[in-house]
């Protein structure tokens, strides 16, 4: 005889944790999670409008096959700088620092985070501004969050992401790196929100301009721990800092040596 099945037992089946949906290698699963981290961003107190960038969210193939192919970071330093265009970093920072001195002045008197440092970061991230990339950020973090491999971490980055939409800070269409990092120097969404600042006094956060952008990153390396008037070379107590700002160790020497050299 076929016996039927409780709606009680289904009902329970369905929330048990071993059947939730969590994240996914494929597309196939998106909408269907999309639908669950609704609720987690509504209990994160996201609202309407970041909700609904949510909903319009699109599976990025192309974040997934970028995440899925990093090489650039397994690269001798020397190939690495290479690679990164380093030489021409320093020449173009060191006239951009010479153009805007008090810019710089005025950041380091702030937050202590010399010219070369920030300098260094904005060429290395987006060639100073002149390509800050052409992935949705919402998707492309929504993506990355849903995705298996680092669900975990991007997850604030996320909910962040949501909640800048709600701030008017970006919108479903503002354009970033494949891994949804946005503006000059390629702030991650939750990093964005924590430590974004408002350099120009508009009252709003814009990390499209370079004011901002630029503030919000001395403000961030200021509250990992930098410490003004310090040095920042491999063994000095600022150099752990810049792991803060990017994990890999080639990354770190190279800025380390490129700040150096624009600071000169």
């Amino acid at each position: 005889m076929r016996r039927l099945i409780a709606p009680a037992l289904i009902s329970a089946l369905l929330a048990s944790p071993a059947l939730a949906v969590t994240c996914g290698n494929t597309s196939s699963g998106f909408e269907t999670w999309k639908q669950d981290f609704q609720r987690e961003a509504k209990r994160a107190g996201v609202r309407k409008a970041g909700l609904q960038a949510l909903a319009n969210a699109q599976y990025a193939r192309r974040t997934i096959s970028a995440d899925r192919n990093q090489k650039s970071f397994k690269y001798s330093l020397e190939k690495f700088m290479q690679i990164r265009g380093s030489a021409t970093i320093v020449a173009q920072g060191r006239k951009r620092k010479a153009r805007n001195p008090e810019f710089y002045a005025a950041l380091e008197r702030k937050y202590g985070v010399p010219a070369g440092v920030l300098i260094a970061i904005h060429g290395m991230e987006t060639a100073f501004g002149n390509y800050m990339g052409d992935s949705q950020v919402v998707s492309a973090i929504v993506t990355l969050t849903y995705d298996c491999r680092r669900s975990d971490f991007f997850r604030p980055h996320a909910l962040g992401a949501l909640k800048l939409v709600d701030q008017g800070a970006i919108t479903t269409a503002t354009l970033g790196a494949k891994h949804g990092e946005l503006g000059h120097t390629q702030f991650l969404p939750g990093n964005a929100l924590q430590y974004g600042v408002d350099w120009d006094g508009n009252g709003r956060v814009d990390f499209y301009n370079m004011g901002d952008a630029m503030a919000s990153t001395a403000n961030y390396l200021r509250q990992k721990g930098w410490k003004p008037g310090k040095g920042y070379q491999q063994g000095e107590p600022n150099y752990r800092v810049l792991k803060q700002w990017n994990a890999a160790t080639v990354y770190q020497q190279s800025l380390a040596i490129m700040a150096r050299q624009i600071d000169r």
